[in-house]
């Protein structure tokens, strides 16, 4: 990979990790749009750890009062605290990609092997979750902040992200669709989803580097820093602006964003 492409991935990664737009959908059309090579898994969870290190970053004064809160929790026995309920909720959403992951991550690599079909399977998904999206939020009642999660409401968050495995669902999308339809604000709905990301990324990012080292085949590890580095970058800032404005816009711009795209990738498809 050479420096252009690097640069140009690990900013896609970086801005469309936590935009209800796909991330994974957006690393695979990239490349066949500019005439590159499919870039390894091993450089997409690359740039997916960069991510990860922008969003402990930006929430690390609530990851650290959730950890507390949640020892207090284990010694007295209860969730009275709501940091304590946030973090066990968060722990439980993340179950469901524990059991799930396995079986979904052959689908995706038997989709990637394949260029139509995985073009039909992003635009698909593309289309028909931002519509769901654009559901979601004209229904949702939008009352609840993520400190009022139940245990049903955050496995069911939990299972929609597991879904999202599939290229061009969204992470970030599917799991603010759930939030919506369960009565979360927007921004409370975004907080949820980016705080999941982060052990659900940490789980998958551990998995393949464990893959890498075991694995014969020489690994450019200074592409992959590189790569994790700039879209650290990227996807800070991405949070930053993304949370301050949310509750002020809808998810209409993201859903017409999805469905041109999707439309796209039909018309390019089929002609």
């Amino acid at each position: 990979m050479d420096a252009v492409q690097i640069l140009l991935l690990a900013s896609v990664q970086g801005f469309t990790e936590f935009l209800p737009i796909s991330s994974s959908g957006h690393l695979i059309l990239t490349p066949g749009l500019l005439g590159y090579a499919l870039q390894s898994l091993a450089f997409d969870v690359a740039v997916h750890l960069g991510t990860l290190a922008a969003v402990v970053l930006y929430f690390r004064h609530e990851l650290l009062t959730m950890t507390l809160a949640i020892g207090g929790s284990i010694r007295h026995r209860s969730l009275v605290n709501p940091n304590a309920q946030l973090g066990w909720m968060l722990l439980l959403a993340t179950l469901p990609i524990l059991v799930l992951g396995f079986p979904l991550k052959s689908l995706l690599e038997f989709i990637r092997g394949d260029p139509q079909l995985v073009a039909l399977v992003i635009a698909s998904t593309t289309v028909g979750f931002g519509l769901l999206l654009w559901l979601a939020d004209g229904v949702g009642k939008r009352r609840r902040d993520e400190y009022h999660l139940g245990w049903g409401t955050a496995l069911l968050i939990g299972l929609f992200q597991a879904i999202a495995i599939i290229p061009g669902t969204s992470r970030s999308g599917i799991t603010m669709t759930a939030g919506l339809f369960l009565g979360l604000t927007r921004k409370a709905a975004s907080r949820f989803s980016f705080l999941l990301s982060i052990p659900t990324i940490l789980i998958a990012g551990l998995m393949e580097t464990h893959h890498l080292i075991a694995s014969p085949v020489p690994v450019a590890w200074g592409e992959l820093w590189l790569g994790t580095f700039l879209s650290f970058i990227v996807a800070y800032l991405t949070i930053s602006v993304f949370l301050r404005y949310i509750e002020r816009m809808s998810m209409l711009p993201f859903v017409l964003y999805r469905l041109i795209l999707g439309l796209l990738i039909y018309w390019i498809i089929l002609f």
